[in-house]
């Protein structure tokens, strides 16, 4: 008799251990984090930068500099005059400066530059889709226009939450965020399937 009451309580804290699970986690990091975190269920400042974005520099009078830039894997531009410079993680103004800075370095007396993304870097959705694969971005996307994309749920797809993989400050995270969650550029999303 004691017997199985052991095992009916180890039993039942193994499935309460598994329903409390986070909904947020950073490999190799054990504590949870809230669900309502906002870095992954809200649109947070400025776009920043990334491997795969393609960006149109202009820089005002100088034909021969202004054109179409990808960033590198390295998280680089490679331009005329100037060579490489680091656009990882700079928003598109912070790059136009770090731009301005090196031509005012002994090229160009007076530099105006700007810079615009031209096409982001793409995003990568998994699992219980009818199309998985890569996709172009399109500003203001959700989760949900990311499984349209994708030509919707398989029939077998849980359609609650879905699993989203992101780069935050240099840091993947991953955590489970409903359909209406905002994508960004480079996520991947991975639909589960669903039990029953």
């Amino acid at each position: 008799m004691r017997l199985s009451r052991i095992i009916a309580f180890s039993l039942i804290a193994f499935v309460l251990g598994g329903c409390a699970s986070s909904s947020y986690q950073s490999p190799g990091v054990i504590a949870p984090v809230a669900y309502a975190d906002q870095s992954m269920t809200e649109p947070s400042g400025p776009y920043r930068l990334g491997s795969g974005d393609r960006l149109r520099i202009v820089v005002f009078g100088q034909e021969g500099l202004t054109s179409t830039y990808a960033v590198d894997p390295n998280g680089s531009v490679t331009m005329p005059l100037i060579g490489t410079v680091p656009a990882r993680g700079l928003t598109t103004k912070e790059l136009a400066q770090s731009v301005t800075a090196r031509l005012k370095n002994g090229y160009i007396r007076e530099p105006h530059v700007a810079v615009e993304v031209e096409f982001y870097r793409p995003f990568f959705i998994l699992g219980e889709v009818a199309n998985p694969g890569q996709y172009p971005y399109v500003a203001n996307m959700t989760v949900e226009t990311a499984v349209a994309i994708a030509g919707g749920f398989s029939p077998r797809a849980y359609k609650g939450r879905v699993r989203v993989s992101r780069t935050i400050n240099g840091e993947l995270m991953r955590g489970q965020v409903p359909l209406y969650a905002p994508v960004r550029p480079g996520d991947t999303i991975n639909v589960a399937e669903r039990w029953f």
